[in-house]
């Protein structure tokens, strides 16, 4: 019976920490139509400052708590006032991209501010342990269950008994009926953002007190298990948000006790995707939910476009395979390299989010597919570079399009979510795969390409090799995007009703979409692979993902010039700059913020 009970307490008191996330990711979802992908960013930094006053200032519990309320609910309504409220005419991939912005913005301040490092949080209860029957349990345990209970009925009795209440639900409801009894519904999101943000913090205090370790980079993987238990329960109804986050505590508490603790995140992964493949609506969502409003349509915005002549793009030719090369030292061409990779990864995406216009934030994780392929088939297996490169593509293809399976029939703010999910998944299974990747340690030791029996090692014939293949990713792109095939994405990117009106079959070309952009992230994580020489999981996180789709952005979403261009900009300057090296990922979103808000059609398109 101790085998049984202890996991489903310790599942049931994790579960209330997922049950607070999840709580607030509804809350604005509900309110504003909106997936908060900042949130599980705000859950780090409250537990970040809940260390910093126990432990540097020595407030006591209460006061702690207190204050990370006051700092994550005024966080929460600046993230509203900056990323949310200017985009509230926009298409609503725009405010989408803009919390994703701003997650990496928070998660990067919280380093500088804090320090990256794993800090201990301070024992703040006695080591008491109680046992009741054959349930045993700690003080800590009856704290964070009481904390949580006292938070889950203030907010009850504040949304059910009082006037703000009532139009936050009315809102939720309704948005256009309560707009039209009065209610001011831009407050009202401001409020929904204070509420949700001051519960992420108090979830994130309550996590740094039971596992005593808080870092900033804490907040993807709560994110991912807050959104779990929202699908879970019914994204948007706030009491399945409190049963999905208890159930996804239980799920993930027995799945530790059978697989052991390296399959967490797994099972939090399996679950996001599980539940929108099989229930979109979740367990008390709407049945209708696979049929929300895409997040398709036109996203590029109105301006003058910056227009590249003939002439000019010979000269852009002429200069990356003639004069850099020539006049470039080595550690410029493996900036440059750097550059071309990149440039590539974001090219595959450009086909999936600029084309067909599927919003993903997981291209990290065909990336990984490609890189580690192209690693094993060429060193444990004795492939040459030139089958293993085209392998590793088709590998990740072919992953892609089993993978992308839950993502066929959803839309809208869905699709971002699976696929940041899947993203998260790959890398989660080549940390559990040891036997296979090596797990964390990683695959070492790469043989470099050979050509005629010579290795490509230096810096200028692997820049010109990536270069080419460069070159051969932009031509397949554009002649895609030229065809009847290309003709068909943008029917799905701009109504997928209209296109499948129109004869257009919408699951064959999305499954299409992702896989020939995989095959290309796969080539692009190849080349990566063999040029570091090394690699290991932390190197495919989902920054890489929002990288790649800063990158696109920043050219026009389906402009591959453009994108390469970006690449330069975001890849380039901050390696050649080292003093900025420290706020790459700042700069990502501090980018990625900006456009989003003043020129959403990129700084270049050409025509």
């Amino acid at each position: 019976m101790p085998e049984f009970l202890d996991p489903l307490v310790t599942g049931l008191i994790n579960g209330n920490a997922y049950a607070l996330i999840a709580l607030g990711l509804s809350l604005i979802f509900g309110v504003a139509d909106l997936v908060n992908f900042a949130h599980g960013s705000v859950f780090a930094f409250g537990a970040m400052l809940g260390w910093y006053f126990t432990a540097m200032l020595h407030w006591p519990l209460p006061l702690a708590l207190a204050g990370v309320v006051v700092a994550t609910a005024l966080l929460g309504i600046v993230i509203e006032r900056v990323a949310v409220r200017p985009l509230a005419k926009a298409p609503r991939i725009a405010p989408l991209l803009s919390t994703v912005a701003v997650a990496l913005i928070l998660d990067r301040v919280s380093q500088l501010l804090f320090t990256p490092d794993t800090q201990v949080f301070p024992n703040l209860l006695p080591n008491a342990n109680f046992q009741l029957g054959d349930i045993r349990f700690g003080a800590a345990d009856l704290v964070m269950l009481a904390v949580t209970l006292v938070s889950l009925l203030a907010l009850w009795l504040f949304l059910m008994h009082t006037r703000l209440g009532r139009a936050l639900r009315a809102t939720a409801q309704d948005r256009d009926a309560a707009l039209q009894m009065g209610v001011n519904a831009g407050g009202l999101e401001a409020l929904a953002f204070a509420i949700s943000s001051a519960l992420a913090g108090i979830g994130g205090v309550l996590v740094g007190m039971y596992y005593r370790n808080v870092d900033p980079s804490m907040g993807f993987a709560a994110g991912i298990e807050g959104f779990a238990a929202a699908t879970l329960g019914g994204l948007g109804n706030l009491p399945g948000a409190v049963v999905g986050g208890l159930l996804l505590g239980v799920i993930e508490s027995f799945g530790v006790t059978w697989f052991g603790g390296a399959s967490r995140g797994m099972i939090a992964f399996g679950v996001l995707v599980a539940v929108l493949w099989l229930r979109p609506g979740g367990l008390f969502g709407s049945s209708n939910a696979s049929f929300a409003e895409p997040l398709t349509g036109t996203f590029f915005g109105r301006g003058r476009p910056v227009t590249l002549h003939r002439w000019q793009l010979v000269a852009i030719f002429v200069a990356a395979f003639v004069l850099l090369p020539l006049a470039a030292n080595a550690y410029l061409m493996r900036v440059a390299t750097i550059v071309v990779i990149f440039a590539i990864l974001g090219v595959s995406l450009t086909l999936v989010a600029g084309t067909a216009g599927l919003m993903s934030i997981g291209q990290a994780g065909f990336f990984a597919i490609g890189a580690y392929a192209s690693a094993l088939l060429v060193k444990n297996h004795g492939w040459p570079f030139w089958m293993a490169m085209p392998a590793a593509g088709v590998l990740a293809a072919l992953a892609a399009a089993i993978l992308i399976v839950p993502v066929l029939r959803l839309r809208g703010h869905y699709v971002a979510i699976v696929t940041l999910g899947i993203g998260a998944i790959v890398v989660a299974a080549i940390l559990n795969l040891p036997a296979i990747t090596a797990g964390p340690l990683g695959i070492t030791a790469i043989p470099p390409p050979q050509l005629f029996g010579i290795d490509i090692v230096s810096p200028r014939a692997y820049y010109l090799l990536a270069a080419l293949l460069l070159v051969v990713s932009v031509v397949m792109v554009v002649r895609l995007q030229r065809s009847h095939l290309g003709r068909a994405w943008r029917a799905i990117r701009e109504d997928e009703v209209a296109a499948q009106a129109s004869g257009v079959q919408l699951a064959g070309h999305k499954s299409l979409a992702f896989a020939l952009g995989a095959f290309i992230a796969g080539v692009a994580g190849s080349l990566l692979a063999h040029q570091y020489g090394y690699i290991n999981p932390e190197i495919f996180g989902v920054d890489i993902s929002v990288l790649a789709l800063t990158m696109i952005v920043l050219g026009g979403m389906s402009n591959v010039v453009g994108t390469i261009l970006g690449a330069i900009v975001l890849v380039g300057a901050p390696e050649l700059l080292r003093p900025l090296g420290d706020f790459r990922i700042l700069t990502y979103g501090v980018l990625l913020l900006l456009l989003i808000r003043f020129r959403p059609q990129g700084l270049w398109i050409y025509r």
